[in-house]
């Protein structure tokens, strides 16, 4: 079994043995822990809480909320919910943090802890690293019972979510429900299955069919959405004749498109689509991850503007997003992050961007995506030894590489006009894992090839 313990929270596998897997202990260890680290560091006692739809959530919920009110700190409920909505929340209940239960991608049998801060967003290496302090200490302070925080229950915010997404001057619904579109959802049995529909009604969809939307956590799929896992989805769109299909991850951060000829938008693109349409009203920087598509470069440099690479993870494109006062950044995940809702990868106001953009184009989904660069993107990985000296290869890297441009925010991207690689490293294992871009699939893989020669060659010697 699985547990890992990281500065963003705790994730591992249901049942098993304390420190080997995501036991009760565990979880009461690592909440009592953000507790007393936000009761540090704030006054504001109330916390917000909410869950994807896996089979565990309910019983990682109740032991959560116990361990907070026990240390003091009211509770808001949100229950079946997504990661954007409880990060909107605690800014609307003007909350001191927020803990998301959702193992996000990972298969129905993980579950995790996501620590938000009072801005509704991911907690920063400093404040994980202090909360894993106090963990490490095993010295946890609960209250007395006249002090037990206090429950609210307050279900109502997928509903509130959708209202601020219609708010927004960029989505058109009326432009979207002119077309009378027909969508197919896949929600991957979670809760994609409340919200996507709920928002799609919302925004004038004309018919709506719904694969995998009850959400009981009975994942039907692999639930990351990508091309692999959605072959489902691409035969409903077809036999339907559907003008999209629409696939969420379970806590709905990530957002895949499906066009009506059934092949894939491509999840590097979701984010550009919805770029190229927000930089149309509003030109401004974008940010990316280094590990994301150049795609994205390339429609912010026609706009006339300047795009920012960043670490990966979604806390350091907020950080760089927040810096260069980008208008619209994310990842080539499909994790859309637009400011002007909030600082998070929000699937659902992808959605209603997206839509906007498709109405007002007059394009079917599968033109739209051809007017966007192909580029291609090779990943890799290569597995070392534990002794093997990881800093000293990618120093030996940057040398033999320095007459290109590089960056070492995170690991090593070099670039090549418009070709580049990155090599990142494992947190958890002794691996570099490999990522190279071209608009030529075989000269992509011909770059991850070499820079993996390259590594075995320096080890080697």
């Amino acid at each position: 079994m699985t547990l890992i313990k990281s500065i963003s929270g705790i994730r591992g596998t249901i049942g098993g043995n304390v420190g080997d897997a995501l036991t009760p202990k565990d979880i009461v260890e690592i909440t009592s822990s953000y507790a007393q680290w936000l009761k540090q560091k704030t006054e504001n006692h109330k916390v917000v809480i909410g869950r994807d739809a896996r089979i565990s959530g309910e019983m990682v919920k109740s032991i959560v909320q116990g361990t907070l009110m026990a240390c003091g700190i009211d509770v808001i409920d949100t229950d079946l919910s997504t990661t954007p909505t409880v990060e909107m929340a605690v800014v609307e209940e003007n909350a001191g943090g927020g803990i998301i239960i959702t193992a996000s991608h990972n298969p129905r049998n993980w579950n995790a802890l996501k620590l938000l801060n009072d801005k509704g967003e991911f907690i920063s290496a400093e404040d994980g690293e202090d909360i894993l302090k106090i963990a490490d200490g095993g010295n946890f302070d609960y209250d007395k019972v006249e002090n037990l925080g206090q429950y609210f229950a307050k279900t109502e915010y997928i509903d509130i979510h959708i209202e601020k997404i219609l708010e927004l001057p960029l989505v058109d619904a009326k432009a979207i429900k002119a077309k009378k579109y027909t969508i197919v959802v896949d929600a991957v049995n979670s809760t994609g299955g409340i919200a996507v529909p709920r928002l799609l009604n919302a925004l004038g969809v004309a018919k709506i069919y719904e694969l995998y939307t009850e959400p009981d956590g009975k994942f039907a799929h692999n639930p990351e959405p990508l091309p692999e896992n959605l072959g489902t989805l691409s035969g409903e769109v077809k036999f339907h004749k559907a003008d999209l299909g629409i696939a969420v991850d379970p806590d709905v951060d990530r957002l895949a498109l499906v066009c009506e000829d059934g092949n894939f938008f491509g999840e590097e693109y979701t984010l550009v689509a919805v770029a190229d349409y927000v930089l149309q009203s509003n030109p401004g920087d974008t940010v990316s991850n280094m590990s994301s598509s150049r795609a994205l470069t390339d429609i912010t440099e026609k706009s006339g503007k300047v795009h920012h690479s960043s670490a990966v993870g979604e806390v350091h494109v907020v950080n760089k997003m927040k810096k260069v006062n980008a208008v619209i950044g994310g990842e080539g995940n499909g994790g859309v992050i637009y400011p002007e809702l909030h600082y998070g990868r929000d699937a659902l106001v992808g959605i209603a961007l997206f839509l906007s953009h498709l109405a007002k184009s007059n394009k079917s989904c599968s033109q739209l995506r051809s007017q966007y660069p192909n580029y291609y993107l090779s990943k890799n990985k290569i597995q070392l030894d534990e002794l093997t000296d990881i800093n000293k290869i990618f120093e030996k890297i940057k040398l033999k590489y320095k007459k290109f441009p590089l960056n070492t925010e995170d690991g090593i991207r070099i670039d090549f006009d418009k070709d580049w690689v990155h090599l990142r490293r494992s947190n958890t294992e002794p691996i570099i894992r490999i990522y190279a871009e071209s608009q030529n699939q075989t000269t992509a893989e011909n770059l991850a090839e070499k820079m993996i020669l390259d590594i075995k060659s320096l080890i080697k010697n």
